[in-house]
């Protein structure tokens, strides 16, 4: 594909966005911006979830992984599920009858300011640190297709995909996030299911065949029940999946704003049922899309890049499937990345300003103007993580997302578990503290687990030791009764 037409589908699509933000913004406030003045419709929530939730990882990350852990990835999906269930059943009903804006204020109702302001924090940075990454893989993708031709910087390039999110963004927030994610998702979705259809014909492959071809593979293996200290045994993945849903989803003020824009809590509910349903069917289908590529790469002798996230970009714009799937996979990538990242500046935007600048004690004039810089604030951070990544990261982007998620949010379960499950008061002014070793420690632990524990490896279950060390710390800091 050539680089005059990648550009050309990429500035139309960023029209269409900016269009639909110019209509969605139409007379919106700052409560448009973090509520959508509770009037969205759960069906399109549900939908623009999908986009949010998969991102660039699932579309590019995964599909890559599927070399090193066959499918193995859907061992976490599967946990997944049940911890969409608890969001539905525990927190969102909490969330309803609280009528929060952030969540993270029931911190405060339930243990008092340092624990909410904790919480928060932890929020900002791991959401900051995850979408940043996320963010990477597009910046990657454009560079690859159009930037690097032009010889611009990579740079420049991640300066120019930060500003057109905050074009469409910085007005109508969430009301309009609800919109360009839907729209998004269909371009996601619509590149997935092209491009297997492309393979598959590449491959002279029928529906029947390609499942058949896959199940033959060496790269077929989903369930892992053999050895417990292998990192991605299925007993493993599937509790992290549970509580890594749980985590990033339903204590993740990004995922619930949508959640808490629907009517009431039976929409909400709604809204998080078919979304679930919806999302496992179609992570099922990227990673047999992983599947594929590398059996089309085995076949035709194709070098598989040491950076695995590599490999669907370079097939899919080297021309290996024609150019409709170069421009389907380019919507595709952009679509998925941008549906995570503006929904995750918003969303940081409303975190800060809520709970840090306290912007509903201000006149409407003041508080547009307090959003408009947080939202420019985040913005420049995203851009400062995203050259961090460039410069240091060597691992899959879905590995660095986990890790960082295992790390940064595990104080926040721990937190959410204390205070749901108990109705202990703790020393308030001693949490922050607390929330700062517990991921030392289990970084700790993690380092020495194999010398320690004979042999055993941690995976994605380093969130649970984080959680549990932020569970144990709140007990010991109870105040006599």
């Amino acid at each position: 594909m050539s680089t005059g037409l990648a550009f050309g589908i990429l500035a139309v699509y960023f029209l269409l966005l900016i269009v639909v933000a110019h209509f969605t913004s139409k007379g919106a406030d700052t409560n448009t911006f973090f509520t959508a003045n509770k009037q969205s419709p759960w069906w399109l929530v549900a939908f623009g979830m999908i986009g949010t939730s998969i991102s660039g990882v699932t579309f590019i990350s995964v599909p890559g992984d599927v070399g090193k852990v066959s499918l193995s990835y859907y061992q976490i999906i599967l946990g997944n599920l049940v911890g969409y269930f608890v969001i539905a059943t525990v927190l969102l009903p909490l969330y309803y009858k609280l009528n929060l804006i952030s969540i993270y204020t029931y911190l405060e109702k339930r243990f008092g300011f340092w624990s909410y302001k904790t919480g928060s924090a932890f929020f900002l940075l791991a959401r900051t640190l995850g979408s940043a990454a996320r963010l990477f893989l597009a910046v990657q993708v454009l560079q690859l297709a159009i930037f690097d031709n032009w010889h611009v910087p990579f740079a420049v390039s991640a300066l120019v995909t930060i500003s057109l999110i905050w074009v469409y963004t910085y007005k109508g927030g969430v009301k309009t996030i609800i919109v360009t994610d839907t729209l998004q998702t269909f371009f996601l979705l619509t590149a997935l299911a092209l491009t297997i259809i492309l393979i598959n014909d590449k491959l002279g492959l029928s529906f029947s065949g390609m499942i058949s071809t896959i199940q033959e593979s060496k790269y077929s293996k989903m369930f892992f029940f053999d050895d417990f200290s292998y990192k991605h045994h299925f007993v493993k993945d599937f509790i992290s999946g549970a509580f890594i849903a749980i985590v990033m989803t339903g204590l993740d003020q990004d995922l619930m704003q949508k959640n808490l824009t629907c009517k009431n809590i039976g929409e909400a509910q709604k809204n998080m049922f078919w979304f679930c349903c919806t999302f496992a069917i179609v992570t099922l289908m990227f990673i047999a899309l992983g599947a594929l590529l590398y059996i089309y790469a085995d076949k035709i002798g194709f070098a598989i890049p040491t950076k695995t996230d590599q490999l669907y970009p370079m097939l899919a714009l080297g021309g290996h499937f024609g150019t409709v799937a170069a421009i389907t996979f380019l919507l595709g990538i952009t679509a998925a990345t941008y549906a995570s990242s503006d929904s995750a500046l918003t969303a940081l935007t409303t975190a800060f300003c809520i709970d840090f600048m306290h912007i509903e004690k201000f006149e409407e004039s003041q508080r547009t103007k307090i959003k408009h810089y947080v939202h420019i604030g985040f913005s420049a951070l995203f851009f400062v993580v995203i050259m961090i990544f460039y410069a240091f990261s060597e691992q899959s982007i879905v590995s660095a997302v986990f890790n960082i998620a295992g790390y940064t949010y595990g104080p926040l379960l721990g937190l959410f578990s204390f205070g749901l499950f108990t109705k202990t008061p703790v020393k308030d002014k001693l949490v922050p503290y607390l929330c700062v070793a517990s991921p030392i420690l289990t970084y700790i632990i993690d380092s020495n687990s194999q010398a320690w524990l004979n042999g055993y490896q941690f995976g994605f279950e380093k969130l649970l030791v984080n959680g549990a060390i932020t569970f144990i710390g709140l007990w010991l800091l109870r105040k006599p009764e």
